[in-house]
């Protein structure tokens, strides 16, 4: 099969673990006997309205847009409104060149469902939404967004598309499609699709930099978190934990990514004086796989307001790297259940911050303990979230 597939960020560039996780599901299909075109935006300064280039045997293509993140919101919106014509107007006459059988997308965004309904009509061939994340709910669930607003009004109409547009939708989790379903009853096809991951672990350059002697950790254990900064993971929580944490000595956290509370993990290290916390910038993705071979824990956070079950593509990296998973998560959440039934980390429920301290201090104690669990979700990975088992899920789909 010819196979497209449709994200909001792409490889080499992005720091998103999606963008990883789609270019390891390419790199599936390729490995199956497909051929996969990516298609994702570019940058606003590009001299061409599209822009291809091929990484590890994949096409992409890149369409001229503008920037979708480190913008204000009201300018991110605009730029995601016009993804799908962008995205367009850049690839139209290619699709009569080289014409798809099934076209894949990612959600977020929610901006795709024009530009998919336009390649299907074209081609003649089916879709498949893999949803992460139902925005704007999530958004009014935290009051970033007022119920019954215009701004939520105009989300929910592009949201519909979005859904709309698919032949088949896989979701995060059982209670994910449990709530999707009673939200929109039995409208559309769907199904589970959990999160994935190429199950084979990093090799550590020779030449790579070792962040316990940059830093001076060498005799730390790093509790690690990277990934977005923002609303959604709730980092006064792990601030919280790091506070808590100061009299444990041989425990240091690190931050590292980007987000609207970066500003806030910054006041609070300076204010709270975390001088076992350290936060860093955005990495490229190879320095990332390079770091999670140096870390010692893998820390997530959710808002305790998320009525949605999320289940965050970093702890699949976590997994890879046979890391201990310290996580804290809305209430209700089913995360919970996969992670614990196999004594693969701890997982607390969001305000629950004296559970959190002991398990982070147990774990900050004892090699062993860290070692046992790392590799009990490291087992859990091969078994539930690999790369070739979400690829078939989906190929199944596209040709039912």
């Amino acid at each position: 099969m010819h196979l497209a597939i449709i994200g909001d960020d792409s490889l080499p560039d992005s720091t998103l673990v999606h963008a990883k996780m789609l270019h390891e599901l390419a790199a599936e299909f390729v490995k199956q006997g497909h051929t996969t075109v990516i298609i994702a935006p570019g940058k606003p300064n590009q001299t061409v309205r599209l822009n291809k280039s091929v990484i590890d045997d994949i096409t992409y293509w890149k369409f001229k847009s503008g920037k979708l993140r480190g913008q204000g919101k009201l300018k991110r919106a605009i730029n995601e409104t016009l993804l799908s014509f962008n995205a367009w107007l850049a690839i139209r006459h290619e699709v009569d060149n080289e014409p798809f059988d099934g076209v894949i997308y990612y959600s977020p965004s929610i901006f795709f469902g024009p530009l998919v309904n336009k390649i299907k009509i074209k081609n003649s061939c089916k879709s498949y939404l893999i949803l992460r994340d139902m925005f704007p709910q999530w958004a009014v669930d935290e009051g970033l967004i007022r119920k019954g607003s215009f701004i939520e009004k105009y989300f929910r109409y592009f949201e519909n598309i979005n859904y709309s547009a698919s032949d088949s939708i896989g979701l995060m989790s059982p209670k994910n499609l449990t709530l999707f379903t009673e939200q929109h009853q039995d409208k559309f096809n769907t199904h589970v699709l959990y999160n994935w991951a190429d199950t084979n672990a990093s090799l550590v350059r020779i030449d790579s930099e070792n962040l316990r002697e940059t830093y001076g950790l060498q005799d730390k254990v790093i509790f690690f978190y990277g990934g977005n900064i923002g609303h959604a993971q709730d980092m006064g929580n792990l601030l919280r934990l790091a506070n808590s944490m100061k009299e444990v000595t041989n425990a240091h956290f690190l931050f590292l990514g980007q987000g609207d509370e970066v500003a806030l993990v910054k006041e609070t290290i300076e204010s709270k004086n975390l001088t076992n916390t350290t936060l860093l910038g955005s990495v490229t993705q190879a320095r990332y796989k390079e770091i999670l071979t140096q870390v010692d824990i893998g820390l997530f956070s959710l808002a305790a307001s998320h009525k949605t079950h999320n289940f965050p593509g970093k702890l699949l990296g976590y997994m890879v790297e046979s890391l201990p998973i310290l996580g804290s998560i809305n209430e209700g959440n089913d995360l919970s259940e996969v992670i614990t039934d196999v004594d693969a980390g701890y997982i607390l429920v969001n305000g629950q911050d004296s559970e959190f301290y002991h398990a982070a201090k147990a774990l900050a104690a004892d090699e062993y303990l860290r070692k046992q669990i790392g590799d009990n979700a490291n087992r859990l990975l091969a078994s539930q979230f690999s790369v070739k088992s979400a690829a078939n899920t989906i190929l199944n789909n596209l040709k039912s």
